[in-house]
């Protein structure tokens, strides 16, 4: 028996990375998963491997930005489900702009549109679904919506903008039996980080891991898996006293005030795994 068994669960940005890892998981423990996602082909991919392994998921494409698209999105899922128990809002999107006097407008706009109003959107037109039978939302917070990054306030304004908006829809809807909670990663393995620093592979993306490695009070990057296992969690009857969190999955990394003594001990650099 699966913990997510007869749910029916909508996960955003599923194509790769945590989002992918969570359809899987959400699938093995019973749920029939509707994965949403613009990237069609990575999106099938990861469905045909649920589908193999006896799971059940969709693919809906799916531009979480654009009002109509999520509008026609919710029609959908309720002329061929008739409700939805959890709705995992993953998508995003994130890049460096340079300083604020710097930073291209376009660029904000699209970070914000993706993230932030893409968050609220799904959750504005897929919340009538949960309203009869309660259920659960998560959403993809950061630990940049914790504290900042150089270069990247449009990331920071979208994120710490979604920790918010979490609690505000905890209070709003918990009278409906309705959660809704945050998951704040910090490094994960995953496509995006490839593409901000870097592949293993490429001399900057190997800096960049080592640096994350003794930064990081765990010595490691994070995997998909391990944020999935928390929305697993949140998704589940096993959370059903807890709304409004925003839940850091991050090594460790927000624990601390300032790296001080990491900076300059070297068992400190040299411990990592």
């Amino acid at each position: 028996m699966g913990r997510l068994d007869n749910k029916v669960a909508v996960v955003t940005g599923s194509a790769t990375g945590i989002g992918a890892a969570t359809v899987k998981l959400y699938a093995k423990e019973g749920a029939t998963v509707v994965c949403a996602d613009v990237n069609e082909e990575d999106v099938k991919q990861t469905v045909d491997e649920v589908i193999n392994d006896g799971g059940q998921a969709e693919f809906y494409s799916l531009d979480v930005s654009k009002e109509e698209s999520v509008s026609e999105f919710a029609d959908y899922l309720n002329d061929k489900y008739g409700k939805i128990d959890v709705l995992f809002n993953n998508a995003g999107i994130d890049e460096e702009g340079g300083k604020v006097h710097e930073y291209p407008v376009d660029l904000f706009d699209r970070i914000i549109a993706v993230d932030l109003r893409g968050t609220f959107l799904t959750s504005k037109f897929l919340l009538p679904l949960m309203m009869e039978q309660g259920g659960s939302i998560i959403n993809t917070s950061s630990m940049s919506g914790r504290a900042a990054d150089l270069d990247r306030s449009g990331y920071n304004a979208a994120k710490g903008g979604i920790t918010n908006f979490t609690k505000a829809m905890a209070i709003d809807y918990a009278r409906e039996g309705i959660r809704v909670n945050s998951i704040a990663p910090g490094t994960i393995e995953t496509p995006l980080v490839d593409e901000l620093a870097g592949t293993k592979e490429q001399e900057e993306g190997q800096e960049f891991r080592e640096a994350q490695k003794w930064v990081t009070p765990m010595g490691r990057l994070g995997s998909p898996e391990e944020v999935a296992s928390v929305a697993l969690f949140l998704a589940s009857d096993e959370s059903s006293y807890v709304t409004g969190e925003d839940i850091a999955v991050d090594g460790g990394i927000m624990a601390y005030t300032w790296p001080g003594k990491m900076l300059i001990n070297k068992s400190w650099k040299e411990n990592t795994k």
